[in-house]
């Protein structure tokens, strides 16, 4: 059994990205795994200021709903990023979690598998490239973590539009197989 957090980090309820996010979790529950879901749009989030307390204290300074995550984070085993597309990467929401989660870089985390579900407008996988670049330099920060799968949902741009694709299925399997 893992620790499995998943994020979503769509600003639109059950958008097309949420419903990946939810169907990877489904599958991952379904397979006995703990799974922590979380919604970047619930938590407040502010952008980080660069003062770097995170880095001596094991939290932010700033108040909001993060320093309630870093643990969760910390102990997981899998952590899986669901985001629409904006202008070829990532949306500005998971980039400011993203750095956010700095609080993380001195610690002994656990987790070493990373997923990205990323949904997107254009019909070519090459849209979702900024997106991997992303979460891969994030990665790239801590030892022993790869980025284990990416699911590129391409041609979806109406809000739940995606659930008339193969994609909420591919992202439960995807879950399912952790």
């Amino acid at each position: 059994m893992k620790n499995v957090v998943v994020v979503t980090s769509s600003p639109r309820k059950d958008g097309n990205s949420e419903i990946l996010a939810k169907s990877f979790a489904r599958g991952a529950s379904d397979s006995g795994h703990n799974v922590k879901f979380v919604a970047v749009r619930d938590i407040d989030l502010k952008f980080c200021s660069g003062c770097m307390y995170c880095q001596s204290h094991g939290a932010c300074v700033l108040k909001d709903g993060m320093n309630s995550l870093y643990e969760d984070f910390q102990n997981a085993d899998v952590l899986v990023f669901a985001s629409p597309v904006y202008y070829y990467s990532v949306s500005g929401q998971l980039k400011t979690f993203l750095d956010r989660l700095n609080p993380l870089y001195p610690r002994d985390n656990n987790f070493k598998e990373v997923y990205l579900l990323a949904t997107s407008a254009e019909n070519d996988e090459s849209a979702m490239d900024g997106s991997v670049t992303a979460i891969q330099g994030w990665i790239d920060c801590f030892d022993g973590v790869s980025l284990t799968n990416v699911l590129r949902a391409i041609g979806v741009d109406s809000k739940g539009e995606i659930i008339d694709t193969d994609f909420p299925h591919k992202a439960y399997e995807m879950g399912k197989a952790v």
